[in-house]
């Protein structure tokens, strides 16, 4: 379970108490990994530690933590330093429902806030884990996927009459802490196969289950595939048939 007042006390120490104020424009694009790092290591001198001639984000008790909001392709070099002497455990930010609101580049106006229609999901990490899938059955790798609610901020800065398609997003500011899904080693990726799958089933009928795109639930299979969660036992036209590996 998350600890909630651990969370609100990050949240308090990297931006303060009311997140509507003015000052927005002090805000980093980093927010999110500012307030997670706080979240795991509150002590700041076992934050940005030099290590192996990279920074960890947090080195405490012989271990390293990683907060990655987007692009893991640029942890190869690190994971390749770090895990053969440390164990290290990924932190990956999945919103979970979100807010979404616009700031005026001009007169810095806040627009209120809107729901999005989009609701997150654990199954998001998986193009991301694909990046660095060679690392993934290492026994020094830990991950954390992270759900939380935030609001989004975003400039009026795009290309359609209202300038919100092809708007750029300017921060992500997590409210809550909701759920936290440990996977420490290759047995964890279980969880991910849907209840109602019996026998044989493909990625389509994986898809419904999940509640997910076959795209996605295409890249899901072959992580779990890679970790020998699921087998391939034949295809069912041009699709895999998948089945949970026993034992």
């Amino acid at each position: 379970m998350p600890d909630k007042k651990a969370f609100e006390a990050a949240k308090r120490k990297v931006i303060g108490i009311d997140r509507q104020r003015p000052g927005i424009g002090t805000l980093s694009e980093k927010t999110v990994h500012a307030i997670l790092k706080n979240y795991y290591e509150p002590d700041e001198d076992h934050q940005e530690i030099p290590i192996e001639n990279y920074v960890a984000d947090i080195y405490a008790n012989g271990e390293i933590i990683e907060i990655q909001t987007r692009q893991f392709n640029r942890m190869r070099d690190k994971l390749t330093a770090f895990l053969p002497l440390y164990p290290v455990t990924i932190v990956y930010p999945i919103p979970l429902e979100k807010w979404i609101i616009w700031i005026d580049e001009e007169s810095g106006e806040l627009s209120k806030k809107r729901k999005s229609p989009r609701k997150g999901n654990p199954y998001l990490a998986f193009p991301e884990l694909y990046k660095i899938k060679m690392f993934l059955k290492n026994p020094n790798l830990r991950l954390r996927l992270v759900l939380l609610d935030m609001e989004e901020y975003k400039l009026l800065n795009g290309w359609s009459k209202d300038k919100k398609k092809g708007a750029s997003r300017y921060d992500r500011i997590p409210t809550e802490i909701v759920q936290e899904i440990e996977l420490d080693c290759p047995q964890d990726f279980l969880q991910f196969v849907p209840f109602e799958l019996e026998g044989a089933f493909t990625s389509k009928e994986f898809a419904a289950a999940a509640h997910i795109p076959v795209s996605l639930a295409q890249i899901v299979l072959n992580i779990l595939y890679h970790m020998e969660t699921v087998v391939r036992i034949g295809k069912k036209g041009r699709l895999y048939l998948y089945e949970v590996k026993e034992g």
